[in-house]
C-alpha cells in the first residue's frame, strides 16, 4: 500500500513540475517573441534615423519578422497559461478577442508594408508610425506598467 501512495505522490509531483516548466517555457517564449519584434523594429528605426544605411532586404526581413511574430503571439496565451505568470495582465484572457484583433492588426499592418516595402530610409518613418500605433494600442491595453 505504501508503494502505491508513494507512486501517486511522485506522479502528482511530476505533473506539478511539468506544469511549472510548461508555464516557464510559455513565459520564455513570450519574452523571446517580444524581443524578436523589438529587434526588428530597432533595425527599422536605425535605418530611419540614418544610424545604419538603408537596406531594402533588411527592411523586408524586419517587416516579415514583425508580421510573423504578431500572427503567432496570441497562441502563447492559451487557456490556463495565465496562472503561473504574474508579469502578464489577466485582462488578456478576459478580452481575448480584442487581444487577438490587436495582434492581427499589427500583422496586417506589417503585411501591408511588405506589399509596398519602403524604398528608402525616409519611407520607413510612416511605416514605423503605423506599426508603432498598433504595438502601442496593445501595450496600452494589456502591458503591465513597471515602475
Amino acid at each position: 500500500m505504501k508503494l502505491k501512495t508513494f507512486a501517486t505522490a511522485v506522479a502528482l509531483a511530476g505533473a506539478a513540475l511539468g506544469s511549472v516548466l510548461a508555464a516557464q517555457a510559455t513565459h520564455d517564449s513570450r519574452i523571446a517573441l517580444m524581443k524578436k519584434n523589438g529587434a526588428a523594429a530597432g533595425e527599422l528605426v536605425s535605418m530611419a534615423k540614418g544610424e545604419k544605411p538603408f537596406d531594402a532586404d533588411a527592411a523586408k526581413a524586419a517587416l516579415s519578422t514583425i508580421a510573423e511574430t504578431a500572427k503567432t503571439f496570441p497562441a502563447e496565451f492559451g487557456a490556463g497559461s495565465d496562472k503561473a505568470d504574474p508579469e502578464v495582465n489577466p485582462k488578456i484572457w478576459a478580452n481575448m478577442d480584442d487581444f487577438k484583433a490587436k495582434a492581427s492588426k499589427l500583422a496586417a499592418d506589417a503585411q501591408a508594408a511588405l506589399a509596398q516595402p519602403p524604398a528608402d530610409a525616409a519611407a520607413i518613418g510612416p511605416v514605423l508610425k503605423t506599426l508603432g500605433g498598433s504595438c502601442g494600442a496593445c501595450h496600452e491595453a494589456y502591458r503591465i506598467k513597471k515602475d
